[in-house]
């Protein structure tokens, strides 16, 4: 593929289509229809509400292959999910019916030969679809459920990167295409063309894989890996809530026998300290336990040094 500046935001977005028409299909399944005459890249993409980063990270790939150096923290993954799904619907909804009827109306259905044709072709078609089919059934929905903040814990974007496999290519069904070429002007004009869509579809099919491979699973493992410290951060959030609560709910003798225990303590050595019991401190260790679900002096002495009940220079180790 020809080679072309790295796209800015800045540039018109009439220069992207004037060095690459291909970019066209690109921007249709970004949403970006005609007739936006001389404004920039940025101002399109701000008119129909799709995220400029993105958009010229997926232009500047699929065209030169670049991507080595974009912030992965900055691609929108709800525009990316739209750009993918436009792009099966693409695939599923227009290219494959209408190069099968291409070939339809370019052979001689009654000939075997071009039975196999079909026959190849539709085993071709069937084949996108099942992969496509798949990415809508599971990939799709478990990324928006990670949008919506959920933790779905039955699949990951690893589990669809290690099946994420290239779809067939159509190298027999070309080369019998090619040799059945018929004398007839008009069916070899009709067949000439098909070839044509054939060769055009499998090169963006390849640049539809090579963007899941090296800018959406990128970008949703990050999404993945950011959530799982988040989910970390709030746990541990919680869990010193939770401690606050609970030293809240400790009675005043209860944090004294704690720091008893955490000094070194035996049971009757609180007791004479405390002037109490040691059945009273025995129980008093109980509720400890029960309400702090702390059952070991180590617990208790981790558990009194982060709530600031003890100095941690009085600390019996």
């Amino acid at each position: 593929m020809k080679q072309h500046k790295i796209y800015e935001p800045t540039d018109k977005m009439i220069l992207l289509i004037s060095d690459n028409y291909n970019v066209l299909q690109t921007m249709e399944a970004f949403g970006i229809g005609m007739g936006f005459g001389d404004k920039t890249v940025d101002e399109v993409c701000a008119e129909r509400n799709v995220d400029t980063f993105t958009f010229l990270a997926v232009v500047n790939f699929t065209i030169n292959g670049y991507h080595e150096v974009y912030d992965i923290e900055k691609l929108s993954v709800p525009t990316l999910l739209h750009y993918l799904k436009a792009s099966h619907r693409f695939f599923l909804h227009f290219q494959l019916p209408y190069i099968r009827e291409s070939l339809i109306g370019a052979l001689d259905t009654e000939n075997n030969l071009a039975k196999l044709i079909i026959k190849l072709y539709d085993g071709y078609a069937k084949e996108i679809k099942a992969h496509m089919n798949y990415e809508e059934k599971n990939v799709f929905p478990y990324v928006e459920a990670l949008l919506r903040g959920e933790e779905p814990t039955d699949y990951d974007i690893e589990t669809y990167s290690k099946h994420h496999r290239k779809t067939l290519q159509l190298h027999e069904l070309k080369n019998i295409i090619i040799k059945y070429l018929p004398d007839d002007e008009k069916r070899s004009n009709l067949l000439s063309t098909t070839l044509y869509n054939i060769y055009n579809n499998e090169e963006w099919l390849l640049l539809h894989e090579k963007v899941e491979e090296n800018i959406f699973i990128p970008v949703i493992r990050n999404m993945e890996q950011k959530q799982k410290k988040d989910d970390l951060s709030l746990k541990i959030s919680n869990m010193i809530s939770q401690n606050d609560k609970n030293v809240d709910v400790l009675s005043e003798r209860e944090k004294e026998v704690i720091v008893g225990v955490v000094q070194g303590m035996l049971n009757k050595e609180i007791a004479d300290w405390l002037h109490i019991s040691t059945n009273t401190v025995i129980t008093h260790r109980r509720n400890i336990a029960r309400k702090l679900q702390i059952h070991s002096p180590a617990g208790l002495t981790i558990y009194a040094i982060v709530n600031n009940m003890i100095d941690i220079s009085k600390v019996s180790i």
